[in-house]
């Protein structure tokens, strides 16, 4: 497999998406392939995987989870968002991750059912989480 072959958008077009499944597949050769500072992950929902692929991550890189989606307007839960984060540690050291929402929240012009309110929101719960770490 080719690294351009292992490059993939999971698609988030008015919050209905593409491809599912884990980075397993991809994580060697993705994360030791590219020479780049951060990774912005997906894990907002199943569809993603597990964080067990962080174990292919090299040291001094940082990833970025996305556990708080943009897709959908339902606010998650600080506590959730926090045992999330203790699951990725178990397989990269916590200084090296970072969180955000999963994506942009109008990926493109269809945009994504949220109003700004409850965009304002999610971002407000990256802060409290990011604060509450």
């Amino acid at each position: 497999m080719s690294l351009s072959q292992c490059i993939f958008a999971r698609g988030n077009y008015k919050a209905h998406f593409l491809p599912q499944g884990g980075y397993e597949a991809v994580a060697g050769l993705l994360f030791n392939g590219l020479t780049v500072d951060a990774y912005l992950l997906e894990f907002d929902s199943p569809r993603a995987g597990h964080f067990t692929p962080l174990r292919f991550m090299p040291t001094g890189r940082r990833v970025v989870l996305g556990p708080i989606s943009t897709k959908t307007p339902i606010l998650e839960n600080t506590d959730p968002l926090m045992r999330r984060f203790d699951e990725a540690a178990l397989h990269i050291d916590p200084a090296a991750i970072c969180i955000s929402p999963q994506c942009g929240f109008a990926s493109t012009i269809g945009g994504n059912p949220l109003t700004i309110s409850k965009q304002r929101a999610k971002l407000s719960l990256v802060v409290e989480t990011a604060a509450a770490l």
